[in-house]
């Protein structure tokens, strides 16, 4: 089986993610979806994945901090904001196909390439479930530093209602590179990451309809 997201360790603090509308768990959990985002402060960035289907030595993927992790899920919560889960988790790199190839050598298979805006390559993996996992970096590989993560791009209930509730804290709301799709990002810096909120997708819609969102 394919590895999926389990984790993430975020450094920003609890409180910051409350006040942007998030749900968060006495531990300093957000619970987006099934991937438990852990807010350790301290900083910013997201500073680990944790990934089911892995070896457990392994303890870095192409300059990306890795744990192990077994496949007990974490139950979705309701966010103030909207959010419902994790559309894509991008990691930017400035070799694509080292980054790719590293990914493959934890059962990661890179699904598709997209070449965008200003000779920028991207190449995408499946995470499990919904999640996406976005490698973007130069079309010609540009050194030898590692891959680092970059941000999330979360599906919302409602994308206008979401952006009514942040209010000044999001950008303008714009078309998606994904058709009939809508995206808008954060400006505030206090969640620790880069963060976008999405309308959204199918696989959102079903959880919506389910009730689990």
């Amino acid at each position: 089986m394919a590895p999926e997201l389990l984790a993430l360790d975020i450094a920003a603090e609890p409180d910051a993610w409350r006040g942007l509308g998030f749900a968060v768990d006495d531990d300093g959990t957000c619970r987006l979806g099934s991937v438990a985002c852990r807010l350790t402060g301290g900083g910013k960035h997201i500073r680990r994945w944790t990934l089911t289907g892995i070896d457990g030595g392994v303890a870095d993927v192409d300059g990306l901090p890795t744990s192990a992790g077994d496949d007990s899920r974490c139950g979705p919560a309701t966010h103030p904001n909207g959010a419902v889960d994790i559309d894509h988790l991008v990691v930017s790199t400035p070799d694509v196909e080292r980054t790719v190839s590293a990914l493959g050598t934890i059962g990661l298979d890179v699904r598709r390439y997209r070449t965008a805006a200003k000779e920028t390559q991207q190449a995408f993996f499946r995470l499990g479930g919904p999640v996406i996992l976005e490698i973007i970096g130069p079309r010609v590989a540009a050194g030898d530093g590692p891959a680092r993560f970059f941000g999330l791009a979360l599906n919302v209930v409602d994308l206008d209602t979401t952006a009514g509730f942040l209010g000044d804290k999001l950008g303008r709301i714009k078309d998606a590179v994904q058709p009939g799709r809508r995206i808008v990002t954060m400006h505030d810096k206090s969640a620790g990451t880069a963060l976008a909120f999405m309308s959204p997708g199918k696989d959102s819609i079903a959880l919506i309809e389910a009730g689990q969102a």
